[in-house]
């Protein structure tokens, strides 16, 4: 259950399966950055967002991306 829970989210917000990055380590290493990134949403309890609203905001709003790596 959580297994796919987590699978889910990661499809659905960062397109996982959608990847086309197959060789030598990069899959490994965007599976990290990914998981990293998604722990940093998930802490964030200041907004109601949906994960994928959030990566948004996080990509457009400078304050909002170092109030999410300052948690």
């Amino acid at each position: 259950s959580i297994e796919n829970s987590l699978h889910w989210v990661l499809d659905v917000s960062f397109h996982e399966d959608a990847s086309r990055i197959r060789k030598d380590h990069s899959p490994e290493n965007m599976a990290v950055l990914r998981h990293f990134a998604l722990n940093l949403l998930s802490r964030d309890k200041s907004s109601k967002f949906s994960m994928r609203a959030k990566r948004n905001k996080a990509a457009w709003d400078l304050a909002y991306l170092n109030h999410l790596l300052s948690l």
